[in-house]
């Protein structure tokens, strides 16, 4: 268990977040339930800030990917720890307006941005919006011209850097839905293309890798290829690079088979970029841009754990042995995504040795409704409490409410006390929408 003073087996033999005992928050909250530990994730935010404030003289922000989790809290702690965030819908967007997020600090990505959600970004003063096709980059131009401004933008490129990641959260190779191609002249024609336009301004460009990556090495040589590739723009179009946004994709661990980075070690990664640009400014006689950085997962990811409550059991002679709980992929779809690999632990019987090889059940109707598979748990009993630890990021926010199962609410633990960020639902909420037509009543 990757442990930690913010979690950690308390006297009792249980886990403890926050100061909070994990079975005494099953007890009050009920489950399932996500958890967040806000020590930890101040903590994070604040080894970015802090990593661009004093390697970067502070001429660059940190963003919270909305994307990892989204809620009106969590927007409140990055304001509070003068941080931006990024969004990559209305409904985020609308979340951050709801939570008071100054709007400057705002930047919003996507594929395929609505004529709407762009409407509503100009209409909410973001700072900078990421164009990523040529019909966004009229859309964008359009409606800022209706309404008499000129928008910022960054243009998405590909920097064609292979990170050793899952293939489906690879997102800057040349076969990608994301971003133009600096390889094919692709990245080029959509400078020139922006540069035309008067209702849009031109700050720089975004790259983004991938997700779930240790190479420090990927990040670097992304660096290399984006800031070269600005010098050529430079002497090709007269274009100045003012800012570059460098994603994120920061790898966090999940078991033991990843990597274990502690948040100084975070900070060395982001080092290791800052230095990369530094040295391609120099080279290339330019001046050093605005830098932009998107650690989401890396922020939040570890600061979660989720909170279950073992039902039946049943066992296989020879073949397999289930453990369900009262989860499963409505709460956490990454297993049935990805394969993502997590780490469960009995949280009422943490020291107990675990020798039982099981595979971790949902409550779901579907034989693909795993959480875990193949791992080692002490012999497990109906009414243990089972935690999934690094559950912070892309939990809740790929919750679903498939088999009309609801989705659990999220608690935020600070100095050992509990409360919701995210209240529970009701079945009320999940038929709230449901329309019975006039032929199809009762009478």
């Amino acid at each position: 268990m990757n442990v930690r003073d913010t979690l950690k087996i308390n006297a009792k033999g249980h886990l403890e977040i926050g100061g909070a005992d994990c079975v005494a928050l099953a007890q009050e909250f009920g489950t399932p339930v996500y958890v967040f530990d806000e020590a930890y994730i101040r903590h994070m935010m604040r080894v970015y800030r802090d990593t661009i404030l004093e390697k970067y003289d502070g001429k660059g922000i940190v963003l919270y990917a909305s994307k990892a989790f989204s809620c009106q809290a969590i927007y409140r702690i990055a304001d509070e720890e003068n941080i931006g965030i990024d969004v990559v819908s209305g409904g985020e967007l609308y979340t951050a307006k709801k939570a008071g997020f100054p709007m400057q600090k705002v930047y919003m990505h996507g594929n395929n941005k609505l004529d709407y959600e762009i409407g509503e970004a100009l209409d909410a003063g973001i700072g900078c919006i990421v164009a990523d096709a040529y019909s966004e980059i009229d859309k964008i131009d359009c409606e800022a011209k209706k309404r008499g401004m000129v928008q910022d933008i960054l243009l998405r490129i590909n920097p064609g850097v292979e990170a050793h990641t899952h293939a489906f959260v690879q997102t800057a190779t040349t076969d990608s839905k994301f971003g133009f191609a600096i390889a094919d002249g692709t990245a080029e024609k959509i400078t020139a293309y922006a540069m035309s336009k008067k209702n849009v301004k031109l700050l720089g460009y975004h790259c983004h890798i991938g997700s779930q990556i240790f190479e420090k090495q990927s990040f670097v040589l992304a660096v290399t290829k984006c800031m070269r590739f600005a010098a050529e723009m430079k002497k090709r179009l007269g274009f100045e690079l003012k800012t570059l946004n460098l994603g994120g994709g920061f790898g966090i661990w999940y078991t033991d088979e990843d990597k274990q980075i502690t948040p100084e070690g975070y900070a060395e990664y982001l080092e290791a970029l800052i230095n990369e640009v530094k040295a391609q400014a120099k080279e290339n006689h330019m001046e050093l841009p605005y830098l932009v950085v998107e650690p989401g997962r890396s922020i939040v990811g570890e600061a979660g754990v989720t909170l279950y409550t073992v039902g039946a059991i049943k066992e296989i002679p020879g073949v397999k042995k289930y453990v369900a709980v009262d989860g499963g992929m409505f709460e956490n779809p990454r297993y049935a995504l990805y394969e993502s690999k997590y780490t469960p632990v009995l949280a009422n019987r943490v020291n107990e040795a675990a020798t039982d090889l099981v595979s971790i059940a949902g409550k779901c109707c579907e034989s693909g409704d795993i959480i875990a598979e193949k791992v080692y748990l002490p012999k497990a009993e109906s009414g243990d409490i089972l935690a999934v630890l690094s559950t912070g990021a892309y939990n809740y926010s790929m919750a679903m409410n498939y088999n009309r199962n609801k989705i659990p609410p999220c608690i935020l633990v600070k100095d050992g006390k509990g409360e919701y960020i995210v209240r529970p639902q009701t079945y009320e909420d999940i038929n709230r929408n449901d329309v019975v037509p006039e032929r199809l009543q009762k009478h």
